[in-house]
């Protein structure tokens, strides 16, 4: 089934708002290498990695269906943090945008009668549950050490292990 009309152009948004993801995960990792946390950094960095593999997921189901990617206009991020937890706070209301993006996508899917589309949105939906989990969970342990040097030296040094996965 070829993809076109409102779903094509929900889908070229939606690329966009992966690659605009990408583009406020690399200004973390640049504000979090600017206070000296070159672990917590790379974890943005590898997050911002993965928020393309995202935006080329649903480039190739929009290429196979017949219809042509465009990605539309990205600003420039508004996003600062002078802390860790002001990073993951932002990080986590962005995936909070991409994920309700998403169910907007499913609902605009069914309603339109587009099975094809329904694994991948499935999928996108299941990826946002673990990407807001999982920034939840750090911000957690932010909260937890606070300001504490030897805690967020720790912590940076976990969230440095991180490496982008190539199909995630």
């Amino acid at each position: 089934m070829e993809l076109n009309g409102k779903l094509a152009e929900a889908f070229n948004d939606q690329v966009t708002l992966e690659l605009q993801a990408s583009v406020v995960y690399r200004q973390l990792a640049i504000e979090m290498d600017a206070i000296d946390l070159p672990g917590i950094a790379g974890w943005f960095r590898a997050q911002a990695e993965e928020e393309v593999v995202h935006a080329n997921k649903f480039i190739s189901h929009m290429q196979d269906r017949g219809a042509h990617p465009k990605i539309g206009p990205l600003a420039a991020p508004a996003v600062t943090a002078e802390t860790v937890l002001q990073a993951f706070e932002a990080a986590l209301a962005h995936e909070k945008k991409v994920s309700e993006a998403i169910r907007e996508l499913y609902r605009l899917a069914q309603n339109d009668g587009d099975i094809d589309s329904i694994p991948l949105l499935t999928w996108f939906i299941d990826e946002q549950l673990e990407e807001e989990a999982t920034v939840g969970e750090i911000i957690g342990r932010v909260r937890l050490v606070n300001d504490d040097g030897p805690g967020l030296l720790r912590l940076d040094d976990q969230l440095g292990s991180r490496t982008a996965s190539e199909d995630a």
